[in-house]
């Protein structure tokens, strides 16, 4: 029977309602007329028997088999519409009327950071993404997301993985392009010896790789992984995070320094190796928070380094279990946070109890920001401006960055 697409699930999947309960139609969109089997509640090859006017031709070979975009099927403009209206209805359901200012959506062929599988087949090797709800690996030499110097790695990636892959296991690729070249840090793989170690450092030489690891044993740094924050060069740890395209950071940097403009002393809490502590020393006092302390000493590396900077100092801990308390926070004009997909409830609680008036959120997941954001507005914060910045294109993840103040 057809099924009438009523919406987008948070998946990005078509959700229709028949006789039998809720369906989820893959690669759908509101509006559109389908038909096909139903198993297990959801649709995944659909006939599309009238289609929605958002519905274009997807721009990638790979796109009906790989796994790593889910909206290539709709226009962008309604692609950055709904990743707006995610947000909105996240924040309508906790009472909190907002509208999204604008979206900032990279451009294709830009994400400079993406985590390839490897693994050994009968017939040689496969490197690529994950095909849709799938282990199955599938091979992306035309991605429309990745940078050209992610994807000339792939044969190298190949090569790693004939050598280092077992035969049932998968070795997980994190390829990061830096100042200096590509950075690779591999886990999963066989453990480390003498002949792995040869083959790898000889790839890491004929590819001039700047640096490599395999499950955290540096096998080569030919040169430092630089990356820039601000007017600081930061060389991060192996394998850390760093924002996934160069026009997404410099879109949520300019909301933050903006947001903060005018404080004198800045906390910037979950700061990774600097993100915006570093463009944020320019002209304010910071105080930088975060688990990780290879990270903190990359980030205080870069701030020794770099000329101009204000004073920052830094702090390891762990925001979650022993978030900042009241008396801490009211010594800080301002405060940013940035916390991983789970929220920082436990940070927001304190904020809440504070004297703090200015505050820049930054999210990856409009579900828990709005849980914060409701428990911030309950203490008399106001939602001042928000915005969306879709450094995953394509993709069904939302990322956000939001400031509020307290009179």
């Amino acid at each position: 029977m057809p099924f009438t697409i009523d919406r987008l699930s948070l998946l990005a999947d078509g959700v229709a309602h028949g006789p039998e309960g809720t369906v989820h139609v893959a690669m759908a969109l509101p509006g559109e007329l389908v038909e096909g089997t139903v198993e297990n509640g959801r649709i995944a090859a659909p006939s599309i028997l009238t289609p929605s006017p958002d519905r274009v031709k997807a721009p990638c070979p790979h796109y009906r088999a790989c796994g790593g975009c889910l909206l290539q099927h709709a226009s962008d403009a309604f692609v950055a519409g709904w990743k707006a209206q995610v947000v909105e209805t996240a924040l309508a359901g906790r009472g909190i009327a907002a509208r999204v200012a604008r979206v900032e959506t990279s451009p294709e062929f830009s994400r400079r950071r993406a985590t390839f599988s490897g693994r050994r087949t009968k017939k040689g090797t496969l490197v690529g993404f994950h095909a849709r709800a799938s282990d199955t690996v599938v091979e992306v030499p035309r991605c429309r997301i990745l940078r050209p110097e992610l994807l000339a790695v792939l044969p190298a990636l190949n090569a790693m993985t004939a050598a280092g892959a077992s035969r049932k296991g998968e070795v997980a690729f994190a390829v990061t392009l830096s100042e200096a070249g590509l950075e690779i840090a591999a886990r999963g793989g066989k453990e480390m010896d003498p002949a792995l170690f040869q083959t790898l450092a000889g790839l890491a030489e004929a590819h001039d790789f700047a640096r490599l690891s395999w499950e955290a044993e540096t096998v080569a740094a030919r040169r430092p992984a630089l990356q820039s924050f601000g007017a600081a060069r930061v060389n991060p740890p192996p394998g850390a995070f760093l924002q996934a395209t160069a026009a997404g950071e410099a879109a949520l940097v300019d909301f933050v320094r903006k947001a903060t403009e005018g404080a004198a002393r800045i906390a910037d809490l979950f700061a990774g190796c600097g993100t915006f502590a570093l463009p944020l020393a320019a002209t304010a006092e910071v105080h930088a928070v975060e688990s990780e302390a290879a990270m903190l000493a990359a980030l205080d590396r870069g701030w020794r380094q770099a000329q101009g900077l204000k004073r920052l100092t830094h702090e390891a801990r762990d925001l979650f279990r022993r978030p900042l308390l009241p008396d801490e926070i009211d010594r800080f004009d301002a405060v940013v946070i940035d916390p991983p997909r789970a929220g920082a409830e436990a940070q927001v609680a304190e904020i809440a109890a504070s004297s703090l008036r200015d505050l820049t959120y930054v999210s990856c997941n409009p579900v828990t920001f709005a849980r914060d954001a409701e428990r911030l507005v309950q203490a008399g914060f106001a939602l001042a401006d928000v915005i969306v910045v879709d450094q995953f294109r394509y993709s069904a993840h939302i990322e956000l960055a939001a400031r509020f103040r307290r009179t």
